[in-house]
């Protein structure tokens, strides 16, 4: 019995002191912001895809909207010996101090569809042209429009993220000049108008307008937002209208509050992002279009970088993005504005959704 019980202590001590052989181990670790949203759940789909054709093993951990759970989730893949770590931030500043935990072990740093300001421990950023989806919703505004006076309201992402910023100045650089030419008249941002004969914007300036104008990406508050607006305003200030919507959730409500208002004879909303339920509004001519960013080649694109980078490789990028600290490197995938128009032959017939999914189309 003596002896079992020094062999039982024994080995105790040897799986503690080797605990990190048997603990799960990871090439590429990946942390998006949250599990609640169809998008995410979709990137993961096709992280995996890619990755099940390699011999590199990957884990997908969600910090739920928590800059103290994301930075725990790098913590993690971190002690599981990840050497590559794709991360969407929560916060884009906030991740700042997780990334850096990262770099200080070596581990290679992509930053994913949202750029981490002020650190330099970012090596990488992949992501959709982001001037050019608000240019894409700008443009589409400006395609519909006639005429003097046309009312338009203005809705921005959230201040933490920098894709809003990006976002809001590609907007901007095709909303201005209609603008200042009196096509379009602001009737929810008093900063936006004081600025209206400025087309390139400082950080300082944008965060003015987005502070204003935020919706902070969540769909309880632009709908809260809209319904302000429109309360504030008379019948003179809407009829036929002109909406930028950051993306589609917001849109989606910022869609419900104008289409209730009996002052409100028309609207023109934009979104991104191509979820089911905005492709199904803009079937029935709820939502007016979505910018499609394909998260089949954004997530190909971030884990065959990854692949690259493990196997030694230094992987091709096409622009550079600055993050406050450091020019970063960059690779950046196609956007397709989506509209009624060609809504089957975008996203159906390419295999995106299935037909089935919706209905009247």
């Amino acid at each position: 019995m003596k002896r079992f019980l020094v062999f039982l202590v024994a080995l105790s001590v040897l799986l503690m002191s080797t605990g990190a052989v048997f603990a799960q181990r990871v090439d590429v670790g990946i942390v998006l912001p949250t599990k609640d949203e169809p998008r995410w759940l979709q990137d993961v789909a096709r992280f995996e895809d890619v990755i099940a054709q390699t011999p590199y093993s990957v884990e997908v951990l969600f910090s739920q909207g928590s800059s103290a759970a994301e930075k725990t989730n790098v913590e993690t893949l971190i002690a599981r010996g990840a050497k590559v770590i794709i991360i969407c931030a929560h916060d884009a500043a906030a991740a700042a101090i997780a990334v850096e935990m990262a770099k200080a072990e070596g581990i290679t740093v992509i930053s994913y569809d949202r750029l981490i300001t002020d650190t330099d421990a970012v090596d990488y950023y992949v992501t959709f042209d982001s001037i050019s989806v608000g240019e894409a919703m700008g443009q589409y505004l400006v395609d519909n429009a006639s005429g003097q006076g046309n009312p338009l309201y203005l809705y921005a992402g959230a201040l933490t993220d920098n894709n809003s910023f990006l976002f809001f100045q590609g907007a901007w650089n095709i909303l201005q000049p209609k603008i200042a030419d009196g096509t379009f008249v602001v009737k929810n941002s008093s900063q936006a108008e004081a600025v209206k004969g400025t087309k390139d914007l400082s950080r300082e300036q944008l965060a003015a307008i987005i502070g204003e104008i935020t919706t902070d990406w969540d769909m309880n508050v632009a709908k809260s937002k809209a319904e302000a607006h429109l309360t504030a305003k008379s019948a003179a200030d809407k009829g036929q209208v002109y909406v930028l919507a950051p993306n589609d959730g917001t849109s989606r409500s910022i869609a419900d509050v104008f289409a209730a208002d009996t002052d409100v004879t028309k609207y023109f909303i934009t979104g991104q992002d191509a979820e089911k339920a905005s492709v199904q509004y803009i079937i029935d001519g709820l939502q007016s279009m979505t910018v499609f960013k394909d998260t089949r080649v954004l997530a190909a694109d971030a884990m065959n970088m990854a692949i690259e980078i493990l196997q030694g490789k230094t992987p091709q990028t096409d622009a550079f993005y600055n993050n406050q600290a450091i020019d970063v490197p960059s690779k950046q995938s196609p956007v397709v504005v989506v509209t009624e128009d060609n809504v089957k032959s975008v996203l159906i017939e390419s295999g995106y959704y299935e037909a089935g999914e919706f209905t009247g189309i």
